[in-house]
């Protein structure tokens, strides 16, 4: 038997041929929605019957997994195996579908057409295809840095960090965390620094079920840092990181230089660890807080204006004027000043100062630890999905260089959805009471500050509430409330 056509249907398909040049380009334009609608108009039936079911079945795995696996697409997005299958996908399905695109043009051209108009339909159908390309080069680079990104930034299996938790059960890893407390590092190694010493120490502590965050400040001048007992180091300073021998004020004891001098002087009594300075805070400030800090995360100062121009910038209440430079000790004036004001939208360099001004500022150190609070607080209102996904290659470049941490790349996607409730949830402020524990940081009052901090998570149950009695004209005590950071860092000017 020929395989050839039948004349009747050969003369159907010259008949479909008969329509307009630019009727056949729409309908292989429209085609590109719909994969192998453009063979079925053509004639081609069991071909187009084909593809279109094909293309209906990649629509509908992408309804499917859009809808209903969402969790799973988290984890496939920060998985660095995945992503590269994912580029290899991408390409393929773009060939897949410039392919039918000109194909199914070719066989909608009417046979009368002249040169002209084939090469008018020619260049539309190649720009068609070039914007198809485009857009899938744009998706490729974009999973390549998220690849490299996760890659570069998250440890994997062979971290040799002696102070993170070991998780057993790595998609619900909040069941064995009920309360996350994160080490929070503003590392600074600009000009003029000998060595990186960690300008911004804080710590997060979250509600995994509730999402609902607390941020503790610790002051960089803070001496006798204590370590856990049975630990080298503890052996080493029994009484906490300082010379018993020493001045009063001991710069090379402070919080901020033991990221620096630890390591370098005493490396043999930390172990193993991919990064020295933060596992040695991370088991200092756990006993000085009684705490259990189960990861850090360490941003580079001299690159966070960077991280923060990808967000689009920050805005943030100024309620007075803050230096931008400015060297107290050698007597160096600022360059300038941001002025105070309402929603102030802060670029890069200036968000920087904002976090770090303190020539002259009254309360320097106290001052600036509470506008790096709101700092925070205006990234995590910046960082909307919206805002991200329109900025990731910025933010992915700028992350590779800018962040370091021992978050473990198996339970990123469960780090996804905690921070979705961080946004949802209030984020409120411990007070360790400079007054009472720390006026001048040489003896910090520790036992001090971990009681303060467990009455702020664990407040006691309330008291059964008494039989009524004869009503009371004394009006009732106000209850104590947390410090909020929408009020702390909302607008009040100090003159």
């Amino acid at each position: 038997m020929s395989s050839r056509s039948k004349p009747g249907s050969r003369a159907r398909r010259a008949r479909r041929r008969e329509r307009s040049g630019i009727g056949a380009l729409a309908l292989a334009i429209v085609g590109v929605l719909l994969p192998g609608a453009g063979y079925l108009v053509a004639g081609r039936r069991r071909l187009g019957a084909v593809l279109v079911t094909l293309s209906l079945g990649l629509y509908g795995a992408a309804a499917y997994l859009a809808l209903a696996r969402r969790d799973d697409v988290i984890t496939w997005a920060l998985n660095p195996d995945v992503l590269l299958g994912m580029v290899v996908g991408l390409g393929v399905i773009a060939l897949y579908w410039v392919a039918v695109l000109v194909t199914s043009y070719k066989m909608l051209r009417p046979l009368s057409a002249g040169p002209g108009a084939r090469l008018a339909g020619s260049a539309v159908i190649g720009l068609v295809c070039f914007a198809m390309a485009t857009s899938t080069a744009l998706g490729a680079q974009t999973l390549i840095a998220q690849r490299q990104l996760v890659e570069k930034v998250f440890s994997g299996t062979q971290s040799k960090s002696q102070t993170r938790p070991k998780i057993n059960n790595t998609k619900d890893p909040w069941a064995q965390i009920p309360r996350l407390n994160v080490l929070l590092l503003g590392a600074d190694d600009g000009e003029g620094r000998d060595g990186t010493r960690t300008d911004s120490v804080m710590v997060a502590t979250i509600d995994t079920r509730t999402g609902k965050t607390s941020l503790i400040s610790l002051p960089r001048n803070w001496m006798r840092m204590p370590f856990p007992e049975g630990t080298a180091l503890h052996k080493r300073f029994p009484t906490g990181y300082w010379d018993p021998n020493g001045p009063k004020e001991q710069p090379n004891f402070y919080l901020d230089a033991m990221y620096r001098i630890i390591p370098a002087e005493y490396r043999d009594l930390i172990g193993p660890s991919d990064n020295p300075g933060a596992d040695v805070l991370k088991m200092s400030i756990s006993e000085a807080l009684g705490l259990k800090l189960h990861y850090y995360v360490q941003v580079n100062l001299a690159g966070f204006a960077q991280l923060v121009e990808a967000l689009g910038g920050i805005t943030v209440n100024i309620n007075y004027r803050v230096p931008v430079g400015g060297n107290d000790d050698k007597k160096i004036p600022p360059s300038r000043y941001l002025e105070p004001g309402p929603n102030r939208h802060l670029n890069g360099t200036d968000a920087l100062w904002f976090a770090r001004g303190r020539y002259k500022v009254l309360g320097a150190d106290n001052a600036r630890q509470a506008r790096q609070r709101c700092t925070v607080k205006a990234i995590v209102e910046r960082a909307t999905p919206q805002n991200v996904l329109a900025n990731y290659l910025d933010l992915a470049k700028a992350g590779e260089n800018l962040v370091r941490t021992d978050i473990p790349q198996t339970i990123l996607p469960a780090f996804v959805t905690l921070g979705q409730r961080i946004k949802n949830a209030p984020i409120t402020n411990i007070d360790l009471d400079k007054q009472k524990n720390y006026p001048n940081g040489r003896n910090p009052k520790y036992d001090a500050m971990r009681q303060l901090i467990q009455r702020h998570l664990n407040p006691p149950a309330k008291p059964a509430a008494p039989k009524p009695t004869a009503p009371s004209t004394r009006k009732p005590t106000p209850k104590p409330t947390a410090p909020d950071l929408n009020e702390a860092c909302a607008y009040h000017p100090t003159g």
